[in-house]
């Protein structure tokens, strides 16, 4: 599965911006998919996730704030990020996993400016 991530960019604080992963794959047949982010300094963490089946996950600090959402028709994960803070800023990953595999997209850079 190859996936190819899109839509970061420079933001200032309070800002919206939506990311995508497009996946080369029918994502209905993946276990999940799932958004991470890795800032400067800092350890890659996880954003959120959707299953196959439609349930959704997120860090507890970006509810609210973050959606994610999909696509099947056209095999695209998105991530809707909202009221976005300078913290914000990192390069975020998205993944695809199933029982067996994992597949990571090249990662698209978010900057929100003060």
């Amino acid at each position: 599965v190859q996936l190819q991530a899109s839509g970061g960019g420079l933001v200032q604080t309070e800002g919206s911006l939506r990311l995508s992963c497009a996946a080369s794959a029918n994502i209905s047949s993946i276990n999940a998919m799932d958004w991470f982010r890795q800032a400067p300094g800092k350890q890659r963490e996880l954003v959120a996730s959707i299953t196959s089946g439609g349930r959704t996950i997120y860090a507890d600090s970006l509810k609210g704030r973050f959606t994610i959402s999909r696509d099947i028709v056209k095999n695209t994960v998105y991530l809707q990020m909202n009221n976005l803070r300078p913290e914000d800023t990192a390069m975020y990953y998205c993944r695809a996993w199933t029982i067996t595999n994992e597949y990571w997209g090249q990662g698209t850079l978010v900057t929100v400016s003060s």
